[in-house]
């Protein structure tokens, strides 16, 4: 097939037509302009930004096209393309129209992933959380707080501790990703349920707080206890995607403890490449990996089930994918 073909094979596409219905479309394999490829989606990976939609919350315009962690292999070039070959496996950055059977993208927008399996070289995600923990620029030495241990709570903890970290606590309400995170590295966890966090970071830092604290899951109640657990003048990182109603902060305690507030959300397009460049070079050289971080694979035709599971996490939980390759 050729970028020139007036006539394009069908491919599946999925589409969510009301809240938690999704239904398969029959649509042409898209064409490429001169500067595109055409990848063929072997996975593409459920965010929790989009499980809103699904719910029917929010004010998403129906039919929706959700997917953009996408990697696959490079099955067709542009004219103008000279920077990968047909075969290549790759991670691509796309906004929508992931959960397809292809997808057609900028060369540019594509990263080698080498001998990395492509359910695990997720590069979407893992460039928030290199950016994220770039912007809050953990030091040596630091005492880092991470309230949240899912997917990307667990990418932003590998990525602390290359940087030097001295401790790393590890806050969640779930058993069995606290344990996870124990077996990552963190050299403490708590389970907020049944623990003060605040106490222990106070007992593990002589008082002082934590240098750096991310609140990586997007729910109010990890907001009212950051200032707690951080030292005076130190950082609050804002990981997680806050949806739907208003936040409530504790402003005046974070104005007089005179915080640095990092907002690690990123819109601009070179920045989001660059976290994908530099994610994909982690993992392809092994200094970061995702193995056992993806625990649930599901079948395009059954994509509902992929949110579902996003949804709802059950025990043993980190990260669902839909495969999409027929």
């Amino acid at each position: 097939m050729t970028a020139t073909d007036d006539t394009r094979r069908p491919m599946k596409l999925a589409a969510l037509k009301a809240p938690f219905t999704f239904e398969l479309l029959d649509e042409p394999v898209p064409a490429v302009a001169p500067d595109e490829v055409l990848v063929r989606v072997e996975v593409c990976g459920v965010c929790t930004s989009e499980l809103d939609a699904w719910q029917g919350r929010g004010d998403t315009p129906l039919p929706y096209f959700p997917g953009h962690e996408v990697s696959g292999v490079v099955e067709e070039l542009g004219t103008e393309v000279t920077s990968v070959s047909v075969g290549d496996p790759v991670a691509v950055w796309v906004t929508e129209r992931g959960f397809a059977e292809y997808v057609a993208v900028k060369a540019e927008h594509c990263f080698p992933a080498g001998g990395v399996p492509l359910d695990l070289a997720l590069a979407e995600p893992l460039a928030c959380a290199v950016n994220a923990v770039e912007l809050a620029d953990v030091c040596l030495g630091d005492d880092v707080v991470l309230i949240g241990a899912g997917f990307m709570g667990h990418l932003v903890q590998q990525l602390v501790m290359l940087r030097g970290v001295r401790h790393v606590i590890v806050a969640d309400t779930r058993p069995d990703v606290l344990e996870r995170a124990l077996r990552l590295g963190a050299t403490h966890v708590v389970d907020v349920g049944v623990e003060s966090l605040p106490a222990v970071v106070a007992d593990i830092t002589d008082g002082a707080g934590a240098d750096v604290s991310f609140e990586i899951t997007g729910a109010q109640g990890p907001l009212g206890v950051l200032g707690d657990v951080t030292r005076m003048s130190g950082k609050i990182a804002l990981v997680g995607f806050h949806q739907g109603e208003n936040r409530q902060l504790p402003l005046g305690q974070w104005n007089w403890k005179a915080f640095t507030l990092v907002n690690a959300h990123f819109r601009e397009v070179p920045t989001i490449l660059r976290g994908m460049s530099v994610g994909m070079r982690l993992l392809r050289s092994r200094r970061l990996s995702l193995d056992g971080l993806v625990t649930h694979r599901v079948e395009l035709a059954d994509i509902g089930d992929a949110f579902g599971l996003a949804q709802d996490k059950p025990a043993g939980f980190v990260k669902a994918v839909v495969t999409c390759s027929r």
